[in-house]
């Protein structure tokens, strides 16, 4: 029924529906649908089928929706109601691209459609497409040209081109407009200054944003911000002497701020060390209190002159009591003359310290309160845990407890400590004891927790977590509504470890839906900053999110989530029967019937869990639902729901791979981790090109990798072994492998690899296959590795040995897999309890894998 007519009773209705869609009355809306669709005349017009269509995927039932839809698109192709509808159904199931497509469709049908070419102009910057944004907001700056949004989201799409010259144009020709009278400060007017500056200062107008700042600098509300840009602007003109004094009054209104010293730096061009320290010691004594300029010479002096001003600063901060002092002093720890000037100096205010409560027993005067000796020991808990002295660090920490029983700082950092040793159940268990002295302190919560995460202690952790989680729901479930990533990152960590693939690949989705939700979010900002003139905020916002997933968080989730489909590819899980019938093969009866009462008890206590989660995802559903109806709001639709058991028994585990690997090529491409990860699921798919490109980008970060040394051997056997390869491919394949491997054959290139690192093991172990000095390697450390009796004879260059194992297991899990058994840790351990004490260090790596 195209290009029908409604008359006007059902025009009107028809209104309403439009109405009720805005004001999120959806019933009410389906009503009147029903009204009109129940008039035979009328049954099969497309735009109130549509409008049904969209009412229902708000009320979360798409099926039908998109029945309906598609159905009054059929009836009434060339209506742009029914185009725009399909597009913000698409749009609403983040098919974006889908939804632009619509929305030209309707476009061409009505182009000077307001609603349709702001939609179109939402999805248009969401997506990036920047090109088309422009096109778009030049479109309703035509048509609203009284508007601030059209003229401000022009010249946004300019700036985000790179077209400074456009847009400062463009935001000059709206800033004429306002009328501000020249002593009234405005906020939304003071923002569009110094949005326009950004662009200034964006396209290396130096002299043109230092005027311009100097002209408005009345009305502009962020005073500290214009000094800032003055500074920084005066500096890149060369005009030396006046931006000293600009940086002498900012570090008058903070001088805490480390980046104001370093533009007083540049300014007054010091060249020798006793330059640069005068100012540092003028600067100290107009500001007695502030830590900066007594802390930033640290960096510079050397020797006797940095004893000197190191035992000033120590001596305040012990008298007052400064907790935070060893992470203030900590980045000086790259230089060994400095570290043992701070020791000698420490340790020597202790040995005084208890005999005369004096710094020095030389000194006369007012006596050292007994906190001071406290915060000394504390010190140097930190100080020797720092260099890997783990003993000594301990018995600071256990003398300065036993004076100072209540203070948490202290648990806390015995807790480092056994975390850094590599006993993380200690570490745990002291840790726990921190936070039992104030169990209000959320920080020190989930520092707990997270100890027990690395410990394996799952259960522990999300019971502590529980305590500042919402009641009603499990901590697990509200830790991942509050896009906790921390928490789901160790998690993921933890269940890998433990072997739990389902559980930790749940995690590692849900870290991928948060990153998704977060760059979901900016559909919220679009419009509001503009409206609100936010505009460097929104800029900045924009430009985070191009780089969103280059984050910690999402790069360690979508590693593990790599490894772990690429460990299922491998080793895909049996069924439980099976499995049984593998385990009880070598198993005694005795044996056999103690393990099958642990299966049965452990189904039992996994069923009952089960059936608690069910219930409580019930009763969830049963107060959303009930939300939904008493509120009438948009539902979003429920989320597939993430089942372990599914996740550990995918069909295609290598296509899911792919999935969280190509946020890494495109944005963590720095990272050679993102290219070897590749190589392995290309090698296993058998893409050819695709693993050539994946070493040659590896090779360019570090040629002298050993985990890309395993894949450069593995890669030229298995070109070796495909001599069916296209002509084209193969003549590819053989040029860039030439330069790779310098026109030597593979044992050539292997044997010159080992040659060139003999004294790393980690190389060595890199190709243990391919050489009879790599057979030899592995043969030795698999000979310790089983050899219990010669443990306590530990040596040095045998605990060195098993670290570098340590980091090729847990550095680069997929490669050598095959090298490490299930006993390694089990005799690592033991081995690492009988060495010395200063190499204790090493077995932190069997737990944990190094930093």
């Amino acid at each position: 029924m195209p290009n029908v007519q409604l008359p006007p009773k059902e025009s009107n209705l028809f209104k309403r529906i439009l109405k009720c869609y805005e004001q999120k009355q959806y019933k009410n809306g389906l009503k009147f649908c029903k009204m009109i669709l129940s008039n035979p005349k009328f049954a099969e017009h497309g735009e109130t089928l549509a409008m049904k269509g969209l009412t229902l995927n708000c009320l979360g039932k798409k099926e039908e929706a998109y029945e309906f839809v598609r159905k009054g698109l059929r009836n009434d192709v060339k209506s742009h109601v029914c185009w725009h509808v399909y597009g913000l159904l698409q749009r609403s199931d983040k098919k974006y691209d889908e939804a632009i497509k619509c929305y030209r469709n309707a476009l061409k049908l009505d182009k000077d459609n307001l609603q349709i070419l702001r939609d179109l102009s939402l999805l248009q910057i969401q997506m990036r497409d920047l090109e088309g944004y422009r096109e778009t907001r030049y479109q309703l700056l035509q048509l609203r040209p009284t508007q601030r949004a059209s003229w401000i989201g022009y010249a946004i799409a300019y700036h985000l081109l790179k077209d400074y010259d456009m847009a400062l144009k463009l935001l000059e020709e709206f800033r004429q407009t306002q009328q501000v009278p020249p002593n009234k400060i405005d906020y939304e007017y003071s923002e569009l200054i110094l949005y326009q500056n950004q662009v200034m200062r964006e396209a290396d107008l130096f002299q043109e944003s230092l005027e311009h700042i100097e002209t408005y600098e009345k009305q502009i509300c962020d005073k500290l911000l214009v000094e800032e840009i003055k500074g920084e602007m005066l500096l890149k003109l060369g005009r030396l002497k006046e931006a000293s004094e600009v940086f002498k009054n900012l570090i008058d209104r903070n001088a805490e701020n480390w980046c104001y010293y370093e533009g007083l730096e540049k300014a007054l061009q010091l060249s020798t060390l006793e330059e640069r320290l005068q100012i540092y010691e003028e600067i100290s004594k107009q500001h007695p209190r502030a830590i900066s300029p007594r802390r930033l010479p640290l960096n510079l002096a050397p020797g006797e002159k940095f004893r000197e001003l190191m035992d000033k600063f120590l001596r305040v901060n012990f008298s007052k009591g400064c907790p935070p002092l060893f992470t203030t002093l900590k980045s000086l720890y790259y230089n060994t003359e400095k570290i043992s000037i701070i020791q000698e100096l420490v340790t020597n205010y202790e040995a005084s310290l208890k005999t005369c409560d004096f710094f020095s027993p030389y000194e006369n005067g007012e006596k050292e309160p007994p906190t001071t000796l406290l915060w000394v020991q504390y010190f140097l808990a930190q100080h020797f845990d720092k260099l890997g002295q783990y003993s000594l660090a301990l018995e600071y920490i256990n003398a300065a407890i036993a004076s100072t029983p209540t203070l948490i700082e202290l648990f806390y950092m015995k807790a480092k400590i056994y975390k850094h040793i590599g006993n993380l159940k200690e570490a745990a268990k002291w840790m726990d004891e921190a936070q039992s002295l104030d169990t209000a302190d959320r920080f020190i919560n989930s520092k707990c927790a997270k100890y027990m995460l690395r410990a394996n202690m799952i259960k522990e952790a999300e019971e502590m977590c529980s305590k500042f989680t919402r009641e009603g729901t499990s901590a697990m479930e509200n830790l991942n509504e509050m896009q906790c990533m921390w928490f789901q990152t160790e998690c993921i960590s933890a269940y890998q470890r433990l072997g739990r693939y389902g559980d930790a690949l749940k995690k590692c989705h849900e870290v991928e839906r948060h990153f998704f939700e977060i760059t979901d979010d900016q559909f919220d900002f679009h419009t509001y900053c503009m409206r609100k003139m936010t505009l460097r905020a929104y800029v900045d916002l924009l430009r985070l999110e191009d780089v969103l997933r280059r984050h910690a968080f999402y790069f360690k989730a979508a590693r593990s989530a790599i490894e772990i489909y690429l460990k299922l590819y491998d080793n895909p899980l049996t069924n439980e029967s099976k499995q049984q019938e593998i385990n009880s093969e070598n198993l005694s009866a005795k044996e056999l019937k103690k393990m099958l009462s642990k299966q049965r008890r452990a189904q039992k206590k996994a069923k009952l869990e089960e059936e608690r989660k069910h219930a409580e995802r019930e009763r969830q559903q049963k107060n959303q639902k009930k939300k939904r109806d008493e509120e009438e709001e948009e539902a979003s639709g429920l989320k597939e729901e993430l089942i372990p058991e599914k996740l550990e028994r995918i069909e295609n585990p290598l296509e899911e791979a792919i999935k969280f690997l190509i946020p890494l090529k495109n944005l963590v491409a720095d990272n050679i981790d993102t290219h070897l990860l590749a190589f392995e699921i290309y090698f296993r798919k058998g893409k050819f090109l695709l693993m050539l490109q994946s070493v040659k980008r590896a090779f360019a970060i570090n040629n002298n990798h050993p985990w890309l040394h395993e894949c450069l051997i593995k890669f030229s056997k298995s070109v070796s072994n495909h001599s069916n390869l296209p002509d084209i491919v193969s003549k590819v394949l053989a040029q860039e492998m030439q330069k790779i491997f310098v026109n030597k054959d593979l044992e050539s290139f292997n044997e010159d690899f080992l040659k060139h690192n003999a004294t790393s093991l980690q190389h060595l172990l890199s190709a243990p296959g391919c050489s009879e000095n790599g057979k030899k390697i592995k043969k030795q450390v698999q000979r310790y590795m089983k050899t219990g009796k010669d443990l306590k004879a530990l040596t040095v260059w045998f605990v060195s040995l098993i670290h570098d194992c340590c980091c090729l297991r847990y550095k680069y899990p997929i490669a050598n897999n095959s090298f490490f058994d299930s006993n390694f840790l089990l005799v690592f351990r033991v081995a690492t309890s009988n060495c010395p004490k200063h190499i204790m260090k090493y077995s932190r790596l069997a737990y944990e894998g190094p930093n």
